[in-house]
C-alpha cells in the first residue's frame, strides 16, 4: 500500500509541469563543480555551483541520469560522477588511509577501472551519440584528460583534488549540462540492459522486467548518507523460494523507479512536505493537490526565527476549516497519507503508515490541540510544536536526548487518534521529578512543572481516559478543578499550596519545600506530607496577615476535606495528576496576583 501510493503520487506529479520531479531514467543531484569544454574536449574553465559562506556552503541540484547502485566497486553513472571516476583522481583521504596500510597500488588499480568504466558507460551508447557535438567532446576530452588545462583553474581546482566531489560537463555556449541532451534521454529510454527476470509487478499489477536492486533512500535523518532501502534483500536469509534480490518482493523498473523518486523528493533538503519528529523522518502527500500536503508541516513544526507566529495562523487556520465547515467538500475527501520513516542499519524501518481523508486528519489534529491546551502565562506561545513537546521530556532539554521512538509514536498517536504513548507520561514524570531542585545561572529556583510537561500530562491522561470510557470528554480540565476528587490531583493542590504559605512566609527565599520534597510527595505521600503540615503552621505563624493566614488554612481544610490519611505510593498516572493539580493550584494563585495588581493599578488611575 505504501509503494502503490508513492507511485500514484508520482503519476499525478509528474503530469505537473511546474513539478520538480525527476524524469524516467533521471534524479536530481547536487553537483559543486562543472568542468566546461569547447567542441574539441578543451577545458575552458570549472564553474563552482557551491552557494553559502564557509561550511554552509551547498551545492546547485541539477536533473542528471539515475546513478548506477552501488553494489559492486566498480558502477559508473552516465556523463557524471565524481572525480575518481570522470578524472581518475585519488580521493585524498581514502589515498591516506591506503598507504597507511600498504594498498597504495591496490587503490590506483581501482581508479584506473573506475575512470575506464566511465568511459567505456559512455561508449556502450555511442550510436546515440554519432551526430551530438557535445557528448563528442566530452569523448575527445576523455580520451586527453588535459590535467594541465585543468590547472589553470586554480582554486577550484584544488577544491576538485581536495574533496572528490561529484562533476559533469557543459558544452560552451550551451545552458544545459550535457548529460540534459536529447540524445541522452532518447539512449536511456531506449537502452534495454542485457538481462533480467520479467514477472509480475506487485505494484501495478502488469507484467514487466523486475527491477534487481531498488535505488536508495536519502535524506532520512540518521540513516547512511549514501541512502538506504525500505526494499532490500541482501543476505540469504532474507530469500524465499530460491529467490535472490528484488525477486522476492517484486517490483518493475518503472514502479521501482516511481516511488523511490517520490520518496527522495518528499525526502529533499527544504521539502515543505517532511517534518522531523525525533527521530522519524516524516513525509505528507495526498491523492490530489491540497494545501494540506504542506499546511500540516507549518501545523506541527517549530517556527522560524523570521516568522515565529507560522505555527499559530496554520493552527488557527486548521480550526476555522473545521468550525466553518470548509472540509466538508471534495478538499476534505482527498486521500491524505502519512509515513513516518527511522533508520536501522542498512535499511530504512517504517516507523509508521497512516491514510485516511484530510476531514478524517483534520479532526484528530484539532483533538490533539484541545487535548494539550491548559492554563498558561501570556508569555507562552499558543500552540505547542511537537519539538517544543518532546524536548520538554528530553536531559537538559536537547534533541539529541529526545528518547528513541517516542517522536515516531506520538506522532503516529495523534494521527490514528489514539492514546499517547506511555513511555510519553513516564518521561514527562521523571523530568519533572529530576528537576525539582534546578536552579537558572543567578541561582534563583526555575519551575520544574513547565507549561509543555503539564500539556502533555494533562492530554496523555484524558486521552486514555476518553479511549477506555468515550463518555468523559475531559477528566483533567484547562484551569483549576476543585471539585475533583482524585488524590493525586488533591495532593498537586495541596502541595502547592503549601509552597506558597512558605514562599509568602519568607519572602525572596532560594529554595522552597519543592527543592527537597517534590519527588516524594508526588510518589510517596505518606513519607513527606505529615512532616510538611506540621512545617505548614510555623510558616503560617510568621504571616503578618492574619487575614492571610485564614485564607489559606481555609483553603487547605477544604483540600484536604475527608481525606483519612496520605497514601503510601501513588501509581505513575496519579504522579501526572498530582503534576496539574500542582500546576493548576500555582497558575491560579499568579492569576489572581496578576488580577489584584490590575485592580491596584487601576484604582491609581
Amino acid at each position: 500500500m505504501i509503494l502503490q501510493s508513492l507511485y500514484d503520487y508520482y503519476a499525478r506529479k509528474s503530469t505537473d509541469p511546474e513539478s520538480d520531479l525527476a524524469k524516467p531514467g533521471f534524479e536530481w543531484k547536487e553537483i559543486p563543480f562543472i568542468i566546461e569544454i569547447d567542441d574539441r574536449g578543451n577545458p575552458i574553465q570549472i564553474e563552482d555551483t557551491r552557494e553559502g559562506e564557509g561550511k554552509q556552503k551547498r551545492a546547485k541540484r541539477f536533473l542528471v541520469p539515475q546513478g548506477e547502485k552501488k553494489s559492486v566497486n566498480i558502477a559508473a553513472n552516465l556523463l557524471w560522477g565524481n572525480a575518481e571516476y570522470v578524472l581518475g583522481l585519488p580521493d585524498s583521504k581514502k589515498l591516506m588511509e591506503k598507504k597507511k596500510k600498504g594498498k597504495e597500488a591496490q587503490y590506483r588499480d581501482q581508479l584506473k577501472n573506475r575512470r575506464e568504466a566511465f568511459v567505456k558507460n559512455i561508449q556502450g551508447r555511442s550510436e546515440y551519440f554519432l551526430d551530438d557535438p557535445a557528448i563528442r567532446a566530452v569523448i575527445e576530452f576523455c580520451k586527453r584528460l588535459p590535467y594541465e588545462a585543468l590547472e589553470s583553474c586554480q582554486e577550484a581546482w584544488e577544491q576538485v583534488k581536495a574533496t572528490n566531489p561529484n562533476l559533469t560537463f557543459r558544452l560552451q555556449g550551451d545552458i544545459g549540462l550535457v548529460c540534459q541532451r536529447p540524445a541522452v534521454e532518447k539512449a536511456i529510454n531506449t537502452h534495454q540492459p542485457s538481462e533480467g527476470i520479467v514477472g509480475l509487478c506487485l505494484v501495478t499489477g502488469a507484467t514487466d522486467e523486475i527491477e534487481r536492486l531498488h535505488t536508495a533512500i536519502k535524506g532520512v535523518w540518521g540513516a547512511q548518507t549514501s541512502g538506504a532501502n525500505i526494499v532490500s534483500f541482501n543476505l540469504d536469509a532474507f530469500n524465499s523460494y530460491g529467490k535472490t534480490r528484488g525477486d522476492n518482493a517484486p517490483v518493475s523498473k518503472p514502479a521501482a523507479f516511481s516511488y523511490t523518486t517520490a520518496l527522495n523528493h518528499l525526502l529533499r533538503k527544504d521539502s515543505p512536505q517532511r517534518l522531523q519528529v525525533g527521530d522519524a523522518s516524516v513525509v505528507f502527500w495526498a491523492d490530489r493537490p491540497t494545501e494540506w500536503e504542506t499546511g500540516i508541516v507549518d501545523i506541527f513544526g517549530e517556527p522560524t526565527k523570521d516568522d515565529p507566529d507560522r505555527n499559530v495562523r496554520a493552527v488557527r487556520s486548521l480550526y476555522t476549516a473545521i468550525d466553518h465547515g470548509l472540509l466538508e467538500n471534495d478538499t476534505g475527501q482527498a486521500r491524505f497519507f502519512a509515513l513516518g520513516l527511522a533508520p536501522n542499519a542498512a535499511r530504512i524501518a517504517i516507523r509508521f503508515w497512516q491514510r485516511g481523508t484530510v476531514a478524517e486528519m483534520a479532526g484528530r489534529i484539532k483533538q490533539h490541540f484541545d487535548d494539550l491546551t491548559i492554563e498558561r502565562s501570556p508569555r507562552d506561545p499558543s500552540y505547542l510544536s511537537l519539538f517544543r513537546l518532546l524536548v520538554s521530556v528530553a536531559t537538559q532539554g536537547k534533541a539529541d536526548n529526545i528518547p528513541p521512538n517516542l517522536g515516531g509514536e506520538l506522532m503516529r498517536s495523534i494521527l490514528a487518534g489514539l492514546p499517547y504513548p506511555q513511555t510519553l507520561l513516564a518521561a514527562a514524570v521523571r523530568r519533572i521529578r529530576a528537576e525539582q531542585s534546578k536552579k537558572d545561572s543567578n541561582g534563583r529556583s526555575v519551575q520544574n512543572v513547565t507549561y509543555a510537561r503539564a500539556a502533555l500530562i494533562k492530554a496523555c491522561i484524558n486521552r486514555v481516559t476518553r479511549y477506555s470510557n468515550s463518555n468523559i470528554k475531559e477528566e483533567l480540565r484547562m484551569s483549576l478543578d476543585e471539585v475533583n476528587m482524585n488524590i493525586g490531583y488533591r495532593l498537586g493542590r495541596l502541595f502547592a499550596v503549601l509552597e506558597k504559605i512558605q514562599e509568602e512566609a519568607n519572602p525572596g527565599i532560594n529554595a522552597t519545600i519543592r527543592d527537597r520534597f517534590y519527588g516524594a510527595a508526588s510518589s510517596t505521600p505518606v513519607t513527606v506530607f505529615s512532616t510538611l503540615m506540621k512545617l505548614k503552621n510555623h510558616h503560617l505563624s510568621k504571616l503578618e496577615n492574619r487575614g492571610r493566614a485564614v485564607n489559606f488554612e481555609k483553603r487547605v481544610g477544604e483540600i484536604v476535606e475527608g481525606l483519612s490519611d496520605f497514601p503510601a505510593q501513588l501509581p505513575l498516572a496519579d504522579q501526572g495528576r498530582f503534576a496539574i493539580g500542582y500546576y493548576h493550584q500555582r497558575q491560579d494563585f499568579f492569576k489572581k496576583t496578576e488580577s489584584n495588581s490590575q485592580k491596584e493599578h487601576n484604582h491609581g488611575n
